[in-house]
């Protein structure tokens, strides 16, 4: 079983200290176009060869699939029980009667899966933890990743953090001496990834295409794909679903706006008139309020649209769409154009021979504490789909030369960027370095509740700020090392609001964003 871990230094010995009933954390980088279904499935494995239990938690049911499959093959399909919603109320209650009854003592599915009662558990192990479905939009608000880390210390058992990425938290654990790094040398890294490249990086290609930094697909892109398909599929990654998602006014690039609700306008297909994505109302006669002009344009071009495109430059190529309500598995290893939105990727027979990152600049503009990382994360798990650049595997990316965000992908260096994620985060006095919490309710109820907060000394309280629909928020924060101190004084003071039914106040601890 630790064979499969061979090529991570550390990994041999993190399984074998497993299979030992030993307790080791780690927080493990897998190698790009690895099998690392079956390396979690081999780590679950050794845990239950020392007899004790395991609780494994992935962001989507294909996802649970993959590693469902490869713990089918290596300890038999009745020796864990799958917790997903897709499986209905009363599979899903007898998977977990099966759980807390001991009949089985492996635990897999996605967020919820966390909190199953595996009896001896010896293993918490989370896939992917910087995916934004492990953040519970209901209350308390948990992340998957921290129940886990919870469990692994009340219970003293093992844990394993794993992706292809390295999340700021998990990062932060790195440094804290409280996991170890388990990951492949830097040779052996850069001779099983594929060839990275981002469009102008070379005084060449700007001789030669002078509209490549203006050009959403220059001519070096085509070039990779015309390449590509002729060894095999040609996966092209775009960040919107649809096929024109967002209208604006040709001449002064002002948002188009729905004439009944204000909301944005778009088109679904080319056939469709454009119409309201909140109310869906057409848009018979629609005019700029700003300039009064009639006409429309897309500065965005969704994966619908986008296929229609590349199925017109390679006619003789099939041209798949993976995304919204129609998601793909898996391709086979015959050449076509696969079009899939962020997490709709299907794995590829013998690897995707080349990748497209498109509009990467529509990634990084977005709003939030966690783009440069989330962007990041998601181009690592395109770029791991394709063959090494030894095999001739090649990822091209539309974008700016220059990103920090974009070299960290040109020269694999997840952690080196998540270390720097992690001193900006000081910096600012963000989680994961600082404990941070959000309360949102009316400015009168919240001016009520601060005057009867006690919080830690030094603790900082930000606000209040409206954030709209009559509330407001306040940040309050502190160091880590008073964290406990400030959780404390949030839960005591919810607990006396609730007792007295006074009016509630959402309590966020550590959120994800804060806008």
């Amino acid at each position: 079983m630790s064979s499969s871990w061979a090529k991570e230094v550390g990994g041999e010995a993190f399984v074998a200290r497993l299979t030992q009933g030993d307790s080791p954390r780690a927080i493990w980088t897998a190698l790009p176009g690895s099998d690392w279904a079956w390396q979690l499935a081999a780590a679950v494995a050794a845990t239950a060869a020392s007899g004790r239990g395991s609780v494994v938690c992935l962001p989507d049911v294909r996802d649970v699939e993959r590693v469902g499959a490869a713990l089918a093959a290596i300890v038999g399909r009745d020796s864990f029980a799958v917790l997903t919603s897709e499986l209905g109320p009363a599979a899903r209650y007898r998977a977990f009667l099966a759980v807390s009854r001991g009949q089985v003592r492996i635990a897999l599915g996605n967020r919820a899966a966390a909190f199953a009662p595996v009896r001896d558990l010896g293993l918490v192990a989370i896939w992917d933890d910087g995916d934004d479905l492990y953040a519970e939009p209901r209350a308390p608000y948990h992340h998957t990743r921290e129940v886990l880390l919870l469990r692994a210390h009340l219970e003293r058992c093992a844990a394993l953090i794993g992706g292809f990425s390295c999340s700021v938290e998990a990062q932060s654990l790195i440094e804290s001496g409280w996991a170890a790094h388990v990951s492949a040398a830097r040779d052996v890294t850069r001779r099983i990834a594929p060839l990275v490249n981002v469009t102008g990086d070379s005084d060449a290609e700007l001789a030669r295409d002078s509209m490549v930094m203006a050009s959403r697909m220059p001519r070096r892109v085509f070039e990779v794909v015309r390449e590509g398909l002729r060894t095999g599929p040609v996966l092209v990654h775009s960040p919107r679903y649809g096929y024109q998602p967002t209208l604006t006014c040709q001449r002064c690039r002002q948002p188009a706006r729905c004439g009944v609700c204000t909301g944005p306008l778009g088109r679904s297909s080319q056939a469709d008139r454009p119409a309201c994505r909140w109310c869906g109302a057409i848009a018979e006669q629609w005019t700029c309020s700003h300039c009064q002009s009639r006409a429309l344009r897309a500065p965005v071009v969704g994966s619908l649209r986008t296929g229609q495109e590349w199925g017109r430059s390679f006619p003789q190529v099939r041209v798949l769409n993976s995304g919204g309500d129609h998601v793909l598995s898996d391709v086979d290893e015959q050449a076509a154009i696969v079009i899939a939105t962020p997490g709709a990727e299907p794995v590829a027979e013998g690897g995707y021979s080349a990748a497209v990152l498109l509009d990467t600049w529509l990634t990084l503009s977005r709003p939030g504490l966690r783009v440069d990382e989330e962007a990041l994360r998601r181009w690592l798990n395109v770029a791991a789909l394709v063959r090494p650049g030894s095999d001739g595997g090649r990822v091209i990316a539309v974008g700016e030369p220059t990103s920090p965000t974009l070299q960290a992908l040109v020269r694999w260096d997840p952690v080196g960027f998540a270390s720097r994620g992690l001193d900006e985060r000081r910096s600012a006095r963000l989680p994961p370095a600082w404990r941070l919490a959000t309360l949102t309710a009316s400015l009168d109820v919240l001016t009520e509740a601060l005057a009867a907060l006690e919080v830690p000394r030094l603790t900082e309280i930000l606000g209040p700020v409206e954030v709209g629909d009559g509330e407001a928020r306040v940040v309050v924060r502190t160091a880590r090392e008073r964290a406990t101190g400030l959780t404390r004084a949030l839960q005591h003071m919810q607990a006396g609001r609730s007792s007295r039914k006074l009016t509630p106040i959402r309590v966020q601890v550590d959120p994800l964003e804060l806008a």
